[in-house]
């Protein structure tokens, strides 16, 4: 009976730490469905993302600190969107006023979303990590797996090389996360791979709605391919290292 209660407060911890991205993909929803006056689709999602930031920060349940971190990854996200459009991996069809080469700004809450989750979710779980990796070893690791994403265009893909890189250097690194006062853990890698995972099914679902449009799904809507699921766990390790290295920065500070 215990483990269903902490299972249950688990889900609710991480449900609330998931206020940002179920609001986004609600508000794909909604503006798919319905039209709405005044302002093309991509233009209103902007305006929804930037009014949630703002009532997020403003009633406390996002600190500045993890707002400074989001808008970092806003901007990290925004550059990776405007490249991979111009090189056709995906784009976005659809009409809007704020759009840089292509983009609507609107994208770039997408991977502040995943910021969001994890800074909250960090912060209500209480996670601590257990023989983390040098410091340099970490920057540099997450470095290559970002810049791969451009350079695999014009070079050879390196991600199942990075993939297995981050196996060794986080072989016995440990993630411990708090649930009503009792301390559990799990493996990095396995938290890495399950992020990633759901972050494919939410990928599905924002396809699905019309959040952008990839080569095969122009005609008709298709499942996102299962091999994105690798692209989505490096970009989950990517911004993982990111939040970690900045919360120990922080901690050091102290």
């Amino acid at each position: 009976m215990r483990a269903i209660r902490q299972l249950v407060r688990f889900g609710w911890e991480q449900a609330l730490s998931c206020v940002f991205p179920v609001v986004i993909f609600a508000s794909l929803a909604l503006t798919q469905l319905i039209s709405l006056p005044l302002l093309p689709r991509y233009d209103c999602l902007l305006v929804i993302c930037l009014l949630m930031q703002w009532w997020m920060l403003r009633s406390g349940l996002e600190t500045r600190d993890e707002l400074k971190v989001i808008t970092l990854f806003h901007l990290i996200g925004l550059v990776l969107e405007v490249f991979k459009v111009h090189m056709g991996s995906w784009s976005y069809p659809e009409e809007g006023y704020v759009k840089i080469f292509g983009v609507p700004l609107y994208s770039g809450f997408m991977y502040a979303s995943v910021a969001s989750y994890l800074c909250q979710a960090w912060r209500r779980l209480q996670v601590e990590l257990i023989c983390w990796p040098p410091f340099w070893i970490v920057v540099t690791l997450a470095a290559a797996i970002y810049l791969n994403f451009f350079t695999h265009h014009f070079w050879v893909d390196i991600r199942w090389w990075l993939s297995a890189l981050v196996l060794i250097v986080f072989w016995r690194s440990w993630v411990a996360y708090e649930v009503n006062g009792t301390r559990y853990r799990m493996p990095l890698a396995l938290s890495f791979v399950l992020i990633g995972f759901f972050i494919w099914i939410a990928e599905n679902i924002a396809t699905f709605f019309g959040a952008w449009e990839y080569p095969n799904q122009t005609e008709a809507w298709s499942l996102v391919h299962l091999g994105k699921v690798s692209s989505w766990l490096l970009l989950v390790i990517v911004s993982f290292l990111i939040v970690a290295t900045l919360k120990q920065v922080k901690d050091k500070i102290r």
